[in-house]
């Protein structure tokens, strides 16, 4: 049984309860743990997978075997991923350049989000440039979005100017000439997750439909084992960084299924209820017993 997750500890956690339940459990190390997940969505080469969420609506979307245990790997805020050197403010997205590493990408779909929700921005009033495809085959950028040369990279295109501004989490070069786009982006995002319940989820944990049937037991050992370490782990405060169940996850995925669908992320709405249903079903479980 073939496990990628990005965190040792919830990856040790993971395979000692696989092991424990009568699998025999791999750790496939990929660094960073995205990379496996076109492997993962379209080929079902691993079991259990850290993914992205949009990732995990993508994939619903394009109709690819692949089910949630609600586990969150990885949350964070997000308004201060929009960053420019210049003296340019949120105002001043419409009719300028924006470079993203994918238009799926989890940390540019929350952002855009933001910039339309609260920030009344069109998103297609500005010139929209990515640099990687999807991970979901049969995905492709809107038609309003354009694509940079190939062996250009974000990071190096934004600090020569090329564009105006960039959506960037764990990319984001290290320049004293770059600031945030949002003024006081960690006051205003501490404020939305609590305006809405939750803080942007960016991974979660994906299974494949083969092996929920074939080791449900297994799955639902490291579901138990995960969640102990992210319970252990949570510190007190309004919103959990890091929910665990479907329940916990709920207000994550129903946000980011809208705003991927707005920014023609995802062809068609996703529904959460049937990605809990199918789970379930497919791991023989009430939703209870998963955090429904």
């Amino acid at each position: 049984m073939k496990l990628v997750l990005g965190r040792d500890d919830l990856a040790a956690a993971a395979l000692a309860a696989v092991r424990e339940a009568g699998a025999q459990p791999e750790r496939v190390d990929i660094k960073p743990v995205h990379k496996a997940s076109r492997g993962f969505v379209n080929a079902s080469d691993a079991d259990l997978c850290e993914v992205a969420i949009v990732t995990v609506l993508q994939a619903l979307a394009y109709g690819k075997p692949v089910l949630l245990l609600p586990v969150t790997t990885l949350g964070r805020h997000q308004h201060q991923t929009l960053v420019t050197l210049g003296g340019l403010s949120v105002a001043d997205v419409e009719g300028h350049s924006v470079g993203v590493r994918a238009w799926s990408q989890t940390t540019g779909v929350w952002m855009r989000g933001f910039l339309t929700e609260q920030y009344g921005v069109d998103l297609r009033k500005t010139q929209w440039t990515t640099y990687e495809g999807h991970h979901v085959d049969g995905a492709e950028d809107p038609s309003w979005v354009s694509r940079a040369p190939q062996g250009s990279k974000l990071p190096a295109d934004f600090l020569q100017g090329r564009v105006d501004f960039g959506i960037m989490g764990n990319e984001l070069p290290s320049d004293d000439r770059i600031h945030t786009v949002v003024e006081r982006a960690h006051e205003v995002a501490e404020q939305w997750a609590k305006d809405q319940g939750f803080i942007p989820v960016n991974h979660v944990v994906g299974v494949s439909e083969a092996a929920a049937a074939e080791r449900p037991a297994a799955i639902l050992a490291a579901y138990d084992a995960m969640r102990s370490v992210l319970g252990a782990q949570e510190e007190g405060g309004d919103v959990a960084l890091h929910p665990v169940g479907f329940e916990g996850l709920r207000g994550a995925f129903t946000k980011a299924a809208a705003y991927a669908l707005e920014q023609d992320v995802i062809p068609h709405p996703v529904d959460y209820d049937e990605l809990v249903e199918r789970t379930c079903t497919a791991l023989g479980v009430p939703p209870s017993r998963l955090g429904g």
